[in-house]
């Protein structure tokens, strides 16, 4: 079971961005399968330009941590996911590539 937490620092968060970042972020387990936690920052800076973080944590893992400053927070979210998903499938190859190390050569 993963638990998501999205919270707002200097902004209002509405039920519609709340559900928007969790549909994006609900996705991100299928690349990296011990994800326990997703939790998504928003942040309404002074200069009105929101900046969203986004936390993953796996077991057995160091957090996967993702920050992103754009005009809309709908847009940070799209790109902050995008990023996140690369840095999971990354880190998901050097562990599969590390398990199939090849082993003593036959001649």
């Amino acid at each position: 079971m993963i638990r998501f937490i999205i919270s707002g620092k200097h902004i209002d968060l509405t039920e519609a961005l709340k559900t928007y970042a969790e549909e994006k972020t609900a996705k991100l387990p299928k690349y990296f399968d011990s994800i326990t936690e997703i939790e998504v920052i928003i942040d309404g800076s002074d200069a009105g330009n929101p900046i969203v973080e986004i936390i993953a944590r796996a077991s057995k893992n160091k957090p996967f941590i993702v920050t992103e400053t754009s005009d809309d927070a709908y847009k940070c979210i799209d790109i902050a996911v995008h990023k996140l998903e690369r840095q999971i499938r990354k880190k998901k190859e050097q562990q599969r590539d590390s398990k199939h190390a090849g082993g003593a050569e036959i001649l």
